[in-house]
């Protein structure tokens, strides 16, 4: 398995998305400045920040369970972008664009989590 983070194309694509929903929340009304913006950027960049703490520790197991924090806080994150799109903070089209990156990375991270599975037995 793959232990140098940025090697990995689910970290990278974390990573991405962090920096886009930077961007986003920066747009965000001054009043949301401590509220909702801060609440994406935490969890945003909590998925890639797991994924790395996880590389550095040892064994499987250890960076199973970063894996699955990283997977929280997607869920997470999906939650606070449709919760910006309904309170009009988010146009559509980005929230599309976010939701469904944050959908595939999702996806990665359950087929690492599943391959982390196999070779443990």
């Amino acid at each position: 398995m793959v232990r140098d983070f940025p090697e990995l194309k689910v970290w990278e694509m974390g990573h991405r998305l962090t920096l886009r929903v930077y961007g986003a929340t920066g747009e965000f009304p001054r009043q949301e400045t401590y509220g909702l913006a801060a609440q994406l950027r935490r969890c945003s960049a909590s998925i890639p920040a797991n994924i790395a703490e996880g590389c550095g520790r040892s064994g499987d197991a250890e960076l199973n369970r970063f894996m699955l924090i990283s997977m929280g806080s997607a869920s997470e994150l999906e939650y606070h972008l449709l919760l910006a799109r309904d309170l009009g903070y988010l146009d559509p089209q980005r929230y599309r664009d976010l939701s469904q990156r944050t959908q595939e990375i999702k996806r990665m991270l359950s087929t690492f989590i599943t391959k982390l599975r196999y070779t443990k037995s």
